[in-house]
């Protein structure tokens, strides 16, 4: 029989800081394929040295259907889609190697471990964090949403051994900037959806999200870096209800004006 064959589908945007290592640790993969959307940072050029293909889109159709292109470019039996800032640990390549040889399932999924400035987080609604990630090709494809997409598939998942190391956030800038992205894209993607916001709501769901990631998540067990996470999931769930607030007075105004 034909040796059943893996693919592995990254997207970037100016991703050099993990890119190596994330690439030397999937070089077990038969195929590599990077969808670049407009790197400045080195990040293609690391790619194609770590024997990468590299394909360059200037556009940024929101995260779901960047990650679907990737898959689309990729002819191999089975896909794994990891992010520029996960490492596969040789325990998970293993287990990923043996899922593909004898497969009990068309989709796997995997045991992520997030770090936070440095710290490994095991509560705070992070940890346990086992996501679809491993699957046959054709049997699964990703949501068209902008931010927070998800594996769509029709039968359940079986769990792989070893672990994914996702480096999430390097540093308080990192933190900064996709505090600042992960609301801007949540306010738009609720905006095509028809939902609204407000100052009253934006208060209210910010609060809500560090209780639930403080208290009803344990983040209190993760320390000082636990309390940081649930600063940062309130002020982005407070971000996005101010902006789909905006968004929605800028559209009436934009009516108003053709009128």
């Amino acid at each position: 029989m034909k040796k059943p064959t893996l693919g592995v589908a990254i997207i970037t945007k100016n991703a050099a800081l993990r890119l190596a290592q994330c690439l030397d640790a999937a070089s077990f993969a038969d195929d590599i394929v990077v969808i670049d959307g407009g790197s400045t940072d080195g990040t293609a050029e690391i790619a194609r040295e770590h024997g990468a293909r590299v394909i360059e889109h200037a556009d940024w159709p929101g995260f779901g259907p960047q990650k679907n292109r990737a898959l689309d470019t990729l002819a191999t039996d089975w896909i794994l889609s990891i992010d520029a800032d996960e490492i596969v640990t040789p325990e998970l390549a293993a287990s990923i190697r043996a899922a593909i040889a004898a497969p009990q399932a068309d989709v796997y999924a995997v045991d992520r471990l997030s770090s936070f400035c440095g710290a490994w987080i095991r509560h705070s609604g992070w940890y346990p964090d086992w996501i679809p990630r491993l699957f046959r090709r054709g049997k699964a494809r990703f949501s068209d949403d902008l931010v927070h997409e998800r594996l769509v598939f029709d039968a359940s998942a079986q769990r792989l051994t070893g672990k994914l190391l996702h480096y999430s956030y390097e540093d308080f800038d990192a933190v900064l900037r996709k505090l600042d992205a992960y609301s801007s894209a949540g306010a738009r993607q609720r905006a095509a959806s028809g939902k609204s916001g407000s100052f009253g709501k934006a208060l209210a769901r910010g609060a809500w999200a560090f209780m639930r990631t403080y208290v009803l998540r344990a983040g209190f067990l993760d320390g000082r870096a636990g309390f940081q996470i649930a600063v940062f999931n309130a002020e982005t769930v407070y971000y996005r209800f101010l902006k789909l607030a905006l968004l929605a007075e800028q559209g009436q105004s934009s009516t108003r004006h053709v009128q």
